[in-house]
């Protein structure tokens, strides 16, 4: 375990009143997956090539790939360290057997209540279908029930998107509702839609085993 990582906490419980309960762990070993802070210098050059690789499959549906060239990608990294320290926005390198194959996120929009989170994450298509994004997904609403005052989590994607609605489908994650959106990427409908996942229903989401999935959601 990395010396600066905390137990896992179960996500149906409240966190306790320790300092470091007010950031989520900045490492969660996953096994063969592991959720890690990026280190913007030392983390350059992998996170580049796999954006780069994945660029193609992010397209349809994610439109910072197409306009994410090293300089934005480097812009991007740089700017993880103050949002994190902020509590604003809290983004992992996705590690599968050590190599970066994606990242993921918790984050609040400027609208998003203060008692709320939401869940981003995208993958190398190399990674898909052996239910990588969706122990990310998993272990983010842990970690957002960990930090006070959260009540509630989402995952926000083009209803479109049937591979990325599967994942909170099976992490127990309910449908709240459908909203219309900028259609900024070349799959997209024009809609987004919104599930979300309580403190209430979390244990269950603990228990469900995960599946594959093939495709991922990300704001970055």
């Amino acid at each position: 375990m990395h010396p600066d990582s905390q137990p896992a906490t179960h996500p149906g419980t409240r966190p306790d009143t320790h300092p470091d309960t007010h950031f989520p762990r900045p490492v969660i070993d996953l096994g063969d997956v592991t959720l890690r802070r990026f280190q913007a210098e030392a983390d350059q050059g992998e996170f580049l090539r796999a954006v780069e690789e994945a660029r193609d499959h992010l397209l349809p549906w994610m439109p910072w790939a197409a306009d994410r060239s090293p300089s934005r990608t480097i812009e991007f990294l740089d700017s993880r360290h103050q949002l994190w320290s902020e509590g604003k926005d809290f983004t992992y390198a996705i590690a599968l057997n050590g190599s970066i194959v994606g990242s993921c996120g918790l984050f609040r929009r400027d609208d998003t209540p203060p008692d709320g989170r939401e869940i981003g994450y995208w993958l190398h298509p190399a990674a898909t279908g052996r239910g990588v994004a969706t122990r990310a997904a998993r272990a983010l609403a842990a970690e957002a029930f960990r930090l006070p005052g959260v009540e509630w989590v989402e995952i926000v994607h083009d209803p479109a998107n049937h591979a990325s609605g599967a994942i909170p489908a099976r992490l127990g994650f309910t449908v709240r509702c459908r909203r219309p959106a900028a259609r900024i990427a070349p799959a997209e409908t024009g809609e987004e839609q919104i599930w979300r996942l309580t403190r209430s229903q979390a244990p269950r989401a603990h228990a469900t085993p995960p599946d594959g999935d093939t495709t991922t959601h990300d704001r970055a």
